[in-house]
């Protein structure tokens, strides 16, 4: 009980989504942390994508009743309470034993869309009953077609509202924190990672109590065992196909047969080629900086996307979200919602359910205060007149 007390006091202090990751450094082993917080090679990407908002301006309008603000919203025709997105995140219960079912409860209780990874450690199944919110299915193409059509299948008998096909991993991207803290499958950690790994007991009392960590999406494929994460891990790994094309993902779309997004868009001549395709909605996202290092960040090609094909799909930035006054950037550029991923797991390694919960506090907050500040009473008006380049 004090330890719980003690946890939700020291959430309580923490009042932007930097102060989440400053407690969530502390909370858990580092090789854990960096596998969140970390990014392809140099992290120039994983910079940019934060750093990239600042080059805009919000330009204030005056005199407007902002004593009500509304933060709702359509998005692939479910209705939100805030125009944030749960984005799948792999692997949840490496930085909480809590893992996905702490984030897909506070998702459905901030009324919004949780997108379940393929990589998740909690099973379709498991998170489709969890809740009564809505849930996402983010997926690859993978060798084994069979296994797509299961997990479109599994998904249909969950009542999944969406797929979410991610088209930037043809390979994995060199995450060089991971590979110094020999964060690889098969496991290679240094003694320095072992050490600092016992310097965190709760996180192991966990760890070695509750159920063993797998892949719970995967288990039993290619005669891997419930147990083995391990050889789960290669498994996956080696199901990546780097010789998927267009064709794929219009076999998956008529075999889906619903909302249909593709994940990591990033030119509108990609985008344009996905609504050919008839997709439902792009999302323009570069893996949160975790796959191709130097690529552009997502708030600097939106306005470009839109343009192109922003009247004939909806259109979801993924990629650096830290403040409210990100989201409302994004929306005034164009973007018809975000999707979070990093802000949700500092919340999840500091606190698990609380602290995601109070990771949607801190950003609900904030947009309601921008928009009070800014003179918008409702997301929807939200247009480049509130927003500019910086020179």
């Amino acid at each position: 009980m004090a330890t719980l007390m003690n946890n939700r006091s020291a959430l309580q202090t923490c009042n932007t989504i930097a102060d989440l990751r400053s407690l969530a450094r502390r909370r858990i082993p580092k090789v854990m942390f960096d596998y969140i917080d970390g990014g392809a090679e140099d992290e120039i990407t994983l910079q940019r994508n934060c750093s990239s908002f600042s080059r805009y301006e919000l330009l204030p309008h005056t005199l407007v009743d902002v004593s009500r603000i509304e933060l709702g919203t359509r998005i692939q025709g479910l209705e939100i309470a805030l125009p944030l997105i749960f984005s799948p995140t792999g692997a949840n219960r490496l930085f909480h034993h809590q893992g996905e079912l702490a984030v897909s409860a506070v998702a459905a209780a901030a009324g919004t869309v949780y997108a379940l990874s393929s990589m998740s450690t909690h099973s379709i199944e498991t998170i489709g009953a969890h809740t009564a919110g809505d849930h996402w299915f983010q997926i690859y193409v993978w060798k084994d077609r069979g296994v797509v059509k299961e997990f479109i299948a599994r998904c249909k008998a969950s009542g999944y509202k969406g797929l979410c096909l991610t088209v930037d991993v043809p390979t994995l991207g060199q995450r060089e924190r991971d590979l110094r803290n020999g964060m690889t499958i098969p496991p290679r950690f240094t003694l320095a990672s072992l050490v600092d790994m016992a310097l965190h007991p709760q996180w192991w009392w966990h760890t070695l109590c509750d159920p063993r960590i797998t892949l719970a999406n995967v288990v039993n494929k290619a005669g891997v065992g419930l147990n083995d994460a391990t050889a789960l891990g290669q498994y996956a790994n080696s199901q990546l196909d780097p010789s998927v094309t267009w064709d794929d993902m219009a076999w998956m779309i008529q075999e889906w047969g619903g909302p249909f997004m593709i994940k990591g868009i990033m030119t509108a001549a990609d985008a344009k080629r996905a609504v050919a395709c008839g997709v439902s909605g792009v999302i323009i996202s570069n893996h949160g900086g975790r796959q191709l290092d130097h690529a552009p960040a997502p708030i600097e090609v939106l306005q470009e996307i839109v343009a192109d094909v922003g009247d004939s799909t909806e259109i979801i930035l993924d990629g650096g979200i830290r403040r409210g006054s990100d989201v409302v950037k994004a929306l005034a550029l164009g973007a018809d919602a975000c999707m979070i991923g990093r802000a949700y797991l500092y919340g999840l390694a500091a606190g698990g359910e609380a602290g995601v919960e109070r990771a949607v506090t801190i950003l609900r907050t904030e947009i309601t205060r921008t928009m009070q500040l800014l003179g918008c009473a409702d997301i929807k008006h939200l247009n480049g007149n509130f927003v500019r380049r910086r020179n």
